[in-house]
């Protein structure tokens, strides 16, 4: 197993704001909305050096929507910030009418998902979002696994035509991948190789994935760990090639095991190379408030639950 080492805790939500602070040094076009997070957001330093550039909305993200949408019209770059949950499930009608179906290069920017926003409980934890945001023809959705991750997918997305949601958190975690690595959209990065079997993670248990891989090894078990920080379009190849060296799979996810990236993996495999699979992810629920380690574990989204996932797999093959 390689051995992988992190260089600081860092929140990803950060890796968004200082990716912005960047675009806005060096793209015109970009602008963006916040509805009342900007500190939360990591928005300051981009509403301090572009003033003219920066819109605060308020606590009217419908609104923010579909200002969005419209400030593409004038070839503007809208990144639009606030909670996934306020993101995604609040104004879903105005995504997938104005930006969505109208194929708006809108940047739709959500921090706080999942079970790790923590304290502010089940209201505003969405587990759900992965599943409304691919479901939506045209919408390309990224959920990252670090700072350096999140900063790149930010500046790369200003680049791509098309409406995208950027998914990130809130809590500081481990920042291991390289700040020089390249990011592709659409394009899974193999993490560790391995011959028993497919880890599949995304998001902040990408890391988690590593720690358990760590653990397997020293029993004996080779784990193939694989980020996919693109849900959709999904990376079929890595998987395919993958799965057809290990005969098994486990995906690990942040989110509802109905509608996140677990179902777009199987998807893959019904139509191409069925082989058993297991879930890591929530099980049909909402969150609590709590801390996020606590809640990690208490809803079995840790190295844990996916060391317990692949013996259970294995005992599948």
């Amino acid at each position: 197993m390689e051995k992988f080492r992190y260089t600081e805790l860092k929140d990803t939500r950060s890796g968004f704001g200082d990716g912005l602070t960047e675009l806005g040094r060096k793209n015109k076009n970009v602008v963006a909305l916040c509805a009342d997070l900007t500190g939360s957001l990591k928005m300051n330093q981009f509403k301090k050096e572009n003033p003219k550039r920066f819109f605060q909305i308020g606590i009217a993200e419908a609104n923010m929507m579909g200002i969005a949408a419209g400030l593409t019209i004038g070839g503007k770059i809208p990144f639009t910030g606030t909670f996934a949950n306020f993101s995604t499930g609040r104004v879903y009608d105005q995504i997938r009418q104005s930006i969505a179906y109208s194929g708006k290069n809108v940047k739709i920017c959500a921090s706080h998902a999942g079970l790790t926003l923590g304290e502010d409980g089940a209201t505003h934890q969405i587990l759900e979002d992965i599943g409304l945001m691919k479901m939506l023809p045209g919408m390309t959705v990224i959920n990252t696994c670090d700072y350096n991750q999140t900063k790149l997918a930010t500046i790369k997305i200003a680049d791509y035509q098309g409406p995208v949601y950027l998914r990130f958190g809130r809590p500081k975690v481990p920042n291991f991948t390289s700040p020089d690595q390249k990011f592709i959209i659409g394009k899974g990065i193999m993490l560790n190789e391995g011959k028993d079997v497919t880890i599949v993670a995304t998001g902040h248990l990408v890391w988690e994935s590593i720690l358990a891989g760590q653990k397997l090894a020293d029993t004996g078990i080779s784990a193939e760990i694989i980020n996919i920080h693109t849900i959709k379009p999904i990376d079929k190849e890595i998987i395919l090639k993958s799965i057809k060296k290990t005969r098994c799979i486990v995906t690990a996810e942040e989110h509802n095991f109905l509608g996140g990236l677990g179902e777009s993996i199987s998807r893959v495999l019904t139509k191409n190379d069925p082989v058993p699979q297991e879930f890591v992810a929530t099980n049909d629920t909402f969150g609590e408030s709590g801390s996020p380690s606590k809640l990690m574990d208490k809803y079995g989204l840790n190295s844990t639950a996916i060391i317990s996932a692949v013996k259970k797999v294995l005992s599948r093959k």
